[in-house]
C-alpha cells in the first residue's frame, strides 16, 4: 500500500512539473494559428519590409506583440505601456521624432510601426556575430528587460568564460544577474520561440 501512496505521489509531481509547460504551448499557439487574427497582419508585413527588409519574416514581430498584449490594441501594462506592442510614451515619442508619420501610440498601425522600427533599433546594436534566432533573442530581450540588462548578463557570461553572444548561455547565468527579472525575460523570449515554431 505504501509504495502504491509513492507511486501516485512521484507521478503527481511529475504531472504537477510538466503543467506549466503544456499550459505555455497552449496559451501561445503557434503564431499562424486561427487563434490569433489576422486583422493587423498587413503592418506587420508593411513595417517588417520597410525595417528590417523584404526578405525578413514578419511572423517574428507577430509572435513579439501575441507575447506582448494578445494582439489587443487597448492593453495596457502596470508601468504604462500601451497596444499591442506594449510601447511606453516616452519611447514613443523619441521614435515619433525620427518618424513624424507615427501619429498616435494607440492606433494598433502606428503602435507596430513604432514596435517594429524599435525593434529594428536593438538589433542594430547587436553587432558581434551570432546565429539569427539568437540575435532576434537578444533583440526581444532588450525590448523585454533593456538593453543594459542583457549587456550585464554578457558580462556575467563572460567572467564565467561562456560565450556571451548565444542565448542559451544568457539563459543559463541569468539567475545570477543582478537587478534584472530575469524569469519574465526568459518567458518572453521563449514564449516567442514556441510560437516561431
Amino acid at each position: 500500500m505504501a509504495f502504491k501512496i509513492l507511486k501516485f505521489l512521484i507521478l503527481t509531481a511529475i504531472l504537477v512539473s510538466l503543467t506549466p509547460e503544456v499550459h505555455a504551448q497552449n496559451e501561445f499557439p503557434n503564431v499562424t494559428s486561427r487563434k490569433w487574427t489576422t486583422k493587423y497582419d498587413q503592418y506587420f508585413r508593411k513595417y517588417t519590409k520597410r525595417f528590417f527588409g523584404a526578405g525578413f519574416d514578419w511572423k517574428w514581430f507577430k509572435a513579439q506583440a501575441i507575447a506582448e498584449s494578445n494582439l489587443r490594441q487597448d492593453a495596457k501594462s502596470w508601468v504604462n505601456a500601451k497596444g499591442i506592442m506594449q510601447i511606453m510614451p516616452r519611447t514613443f515619442h523619441e521614435i515619433k521624432k525620427k518618424n513624424p508619420s507615427f501619429v498616435d501610440i494607440n492606433e494598433p498601425r502606428w503602435n507596430i510601426a513604432a514596435g517594429i522600427y524599435y525593434d529594428r533599433q536593438l538589433f542594430r546594436k547587436w553587432k558581434a556575430k551570432r546565429p539569427l534566432d539568437d540575435k532576434m533573442n537578444f533583440t526581444f530581450a532588450s525590448y523585454n528587460a533593456g538593453f543594459r540588462n542583457i549587456v550585464k548578463a554578457q558580462n556575467v557570461c563572460k567572467k564565467h568564460g561562456l560565450n556571451e553572444n548565444l542565448w542559451h548561455n544568457i539563459k543559463r547565468i541569468a539567475p545570477r544577474v543582478r537587478g534584472w527579472r530575469h524569469e519574465e525575460t526568459v518567458g518572453y523570449v521563449e514564449k516567442i520561440n514556441v510560437m516561431m515554431e
